[in-house]
């Protein structure tokens, strides 16, 4: 079973989307008439914290006036666990359509991914500026929808969950060194993988045959009734526009009648 290719970029569409939730947020300074002089926007990168401290703390050359900007935020993701609450049964499928073709997909298998951000600035008001532009959405949880599968169009809500919130004052050592306040944040995304996607022509129905009986003892029935319907033709696809022939069959001691009706539909 392994070792059929397939990549369905779960893992990276929800790295990306978690990112997004946090792409746009700025922060304004004031003057003392409470009028905005300056709007910035909050850069977003990923990576850990300790990369930008580092080079935070680098000791700037002739050439090399300006360090970091702050204020700034990163994330990373630094976990990935199964949730054994979520699990659902390993062998249920479902069937969908992939353009006009029939496809069978196993159940989705339920997996946490952590991720840690950070936002990092110098002001602490800038830094306040930011931290209330995130709390007020996670109750704990927030919803975002994820394209799982294009080509199924599987679409799901992934919680986005806040675990907890860290802050931390980075102001020792001498004057010349440069402050730095860290608020770290850690969320749960509570994502769902996917298995491969295979090619499927079982399960369709091709004949249906419905029999009536006069008596609930079939044994002492007298007369019966036999209704079927045969798409036409017998190698019918999804896609068709399921014209199909009726024959109805009646039975009695002596005789059958087999009249056909052909229909439309």
């Amino acid at each position: 079973m392994l070792g059929n290719y397939y990549y369905h970029q779960i893992i990276r569409k929800t790295i990306v989307s978690f990112g997004n939730l946090f792409n746009d947020i700025h922060i304004n300074h004031k003057d003392s008439s409470s009028n905005v002089i300056s709007d910035l926007r909050v850069p977003l990168a990923y990576g850990p914290s300790q990369k930008f401290l580092s080079r935070i703390r680098q000791q700037p050359e002739l050439n090399q006036p300006v360090q970091i900007t702050l204020p700034r935020m990163s994330f990373e993701m630094n976990s990935i666990q199964y949730d054994s609450a979520r699990k659902t049964g390993v062998t249920q499928t479902f069937k969908t359509l992939d353009g006009d073709q029939l496809k069978k997909v196993f159940l989705p298998v339920p997996y946490n991914i952590g991720f840690e951000l950070n936002v990092l600035a110098k002001l602490n008001d800038d830094a306040l500026q930011i931290v209330e532009q995130i709390l007020p959405f996670f109750q704990p949880s927030f919803n975002i929808t994820i394209d799982l599968i294009d080509s199924i169009g599987e679409k799901r809500d992934i919680p986005i969950v806040l675990n907890s919130v860290n802050f931390q004052d980075d102001y020792e050592g001498d004057f010349s060194t440069r402050r730095a306040l860290i608020y770290t944040f850690q969320f749960t995304a509570k994502t769902q993988l996917f298995g491969p996607i295979s090619d499927t022509t079982d399960g369709l129905i091709r004949k249906v045959q419905v029999d009536y009986h006069a008596s609930t003892d079939i044994q002492s029935a007298k007369r019966e009734m036999r209704y079927t319907v045969v798409p036409d033709p017998i190698d019918a696809n999804p896609d068709d526009d399921f014209g199909f022939n009726e024959t109805l069959e009646i039975f009695t001691d002596s005789k059958t009648y087999s009249p056909t009706l052909q229909q439309d539909v």
